[in-house]
């Protein structure tokens, strides 16, 4: 990762972090405040100032710490795994963060991947060489659960022919195809990590018309929800509707 400039915390004021010396950073960078590089975000800047949206606690950090820019903007992985974790707002999985802390408290400045890229997935390709790809097509699946099916697709800003495709058992950095373009040959892997700010393309939205019978008449009666749609959940203050 290249070097990027340092900056100076020059306020805090709760969760919001005011640093100089910011003047190359860019709106909605991610940064790591102080020297246990607690997670942040650019949010307003003002010259050399920068205001910073920290997502951990901030207590005991003070003015005349370090801010390191990253040069990158907040993004999510995209891969088999993720419909079987629990992660926190900025996809922070909250429990390998548990395990590594040692404690049932999340302990801050911890830094741990969102998706892990060590475990072996039963990749089906269901392209073949030759095929003309595009953004979106499918390229094979992953049983992730018993009843999830995985499907890998090819990243929205990738077009051409299929060189190379491999099923068997790899994990989410591995190359699962290689795709030539009019720039070269691309290597796809199952992992594809993109910028929460830009919306994923989409050919359409299915509007949901049948309904869920969850078996309980209240529920079916009173409050219907759809297959696909979304659905309250009604109670009773202190009930505990997670």
């Amino acid at each position: 990762m290249p070097q990027f400039s340092h900056g100076i915390i020059t306020k805090v004021a709760g969760p919001l972090v005011v640093a100089k010396g910011m003047s190359q950073a860019r709106m909605y960078e991610v940064v790591r405040v102080s020297a246990e590089k607690l997670v942040g975000e650019v949010i307003e800047l003002h010259g050399d100032s920068a205001s910073i949206q920290v997502y951990e606690e901030t207590s005991g950090i003070k003015p005349g710490e370090i801010v390191e820019r990253t040069g990158l903007t907040l993004t999510v992985d995209l891969a088999p795994g993720l419909l079987t974790s629990i992660y926190d707002g900025i996809q922070r999985p909250l429990q390998l963060i548990e395990e590594q802390a040692k404690s049932p408290y999340i302990t801050r400045g911890i830094s741990v991947d969102a998706l892990n890229r060590t475990k072996n997935w039963d990749f089906k390709a269901t392209a073949k060489a030759g095929d003309k790809v595009k953004g979106g097509d499918i390229l094979g699946t992953v049983q992730e659960t018993t009843l999830i099916e995985h499907r890998v697709m090819m990243p929205p800003s990738i077009s051409g022919t299929i060189k190379e495709i491999h099923s068997g058992s790899m994990n989410i950095m591995e190359t699962i195809a290689i795709v030539t373009t009019e720039k070269g040959d691309e290597n796809i892997q199952m992992l594809q990590r993109w910028p929460i700010r830009i919306p994923r393309p989409v050919n359409g939205k299915t509007i949901p018309n049948e309904p869920l019978a969850t078996g309980t008449r209240i529920l079916d009666t009173l409050f219907p929800i759809a297959k696909g749609g979304a659905g309250a959940i009604p109670g009773p203050f202190g009930a505990g509707k997670r």
